[in-house]
């Protein structure tokens, strides 16, 4: 299983890093940490050393109840990021978290190579058109609502089923517009109850019969820290666990603050399938 990256095939049937790079103040975990050009470069140099084969940049944080800003501002923070990681490090695959179209399009024609839509196309109309046109790989998250609403958006009938029905129609409308490599992202913590998202990682084999790549974002979340009555800074070991979970259940991607770990679960799960 393939997706090509600006000409590039990367095989995703050996799993993958996407080392996660925010750029927002607000961010649950690292919001504020990467205030300049020079501490954004050092985590990119980090992340890529350590065997991130994507890096993926968000400028727009999607927490509950983030704050919303507006798109003049999200590209004012994320344009400028983008030239000057693929200036330093040119062969730089780089992810756009955005569910905006015209963020994607500027992004994408500075050297971004995919497109990581929280909402799928469903919170902008024009997104699905824009990425089938700009010929890049789409991420498609499962969510309800908008990160402001999506916390009182729990309900569900069953949450496994909802969520493949939910990617068997937006896949179909991703292939009417033309795009070709999507991956598919349950939406850990996104409008689900902790135990709803529970629920979902174990199942998340059932979600293979889509048959796309399925990216896993259980990163530090609250899913995590809030099992085990600690905070975010505390949950990487809770993470790698879940992770692991994650690559025994079919996991492509990996989507993380921390890469070594990361790799480490990979690796490791990796020696067991020898």
């Amino acid at each position: 299983m393939t997706i090509n990256c600006k000409g590039q095939l990367i095989d995703v049937s050996s799993p993958k890093i996407m080392g996660i790079l925010n750029i927002t103040p607000d961010s649950f975990y690292d919001g504020g940490k990467y205030k300049n050009e020079k501490d954004v470069l050092l985590q990119v140099e980090k992340m890529l050393n350590e065997g991130a084969t994507f890096i993926d940049v968000g400028a727009y944080s999607s927490k509950p109840n983030a704050e919303h800003i507006s798109e003049d501002e999200e590209l004012k923070r994320i344009l400028p990021i983008v030239h000057v990681i693929l200036k330093t490090f040119p062969e730089t695959l780089l992810s756009i978290d955005t569910f905006r179209s015209h963020v994607a399009k500027q992004c994408v024609e500075a050297g971004a190579s995919i497109i990581n839509d929280i909402s799928a196309g469903k919170l902008d109309e024009n997104m699905l058109q824009a990425v089938g046109d700009l010929h890049v790989p789409y991420i498609m998250m499962h969510m309800q609502g908008t990160p402001q609403t999506m916390l009182k958006q729990t309900d569900y009938n069953n949450v496994v089923k909802d969520v493949l029905f939910y990617f068997s129609e937006r896949l179909a409308a991703a292939k009417k517009l033309g795009i070709i490599d999507v991956i598919v992202d349950p939406g850990f913590g996104f409008s689900k109850t902790r135990e709803q998202s529970f629920e979902l990682l174990n199942h998340l084999e059932l979600l293979k019969m889509l048959e796309k790549p399925i990216l896993v974002g259980v990163s530090r979340k609250s899913m995590i820290y809030k099992t085990l009555e600690t905070t975010p800074n505390e949950a990487l070991n809770g993470t790698s666990i879940l992770n692991t979970i994650a690559l025994q259940k079919g996991a492509s991607i990996l989507r993380v603050h921390d890469v070594k770990e990361a790799m480490e679960c990979i690796k490791l799960i990796e020696a067991l399938r020898c």
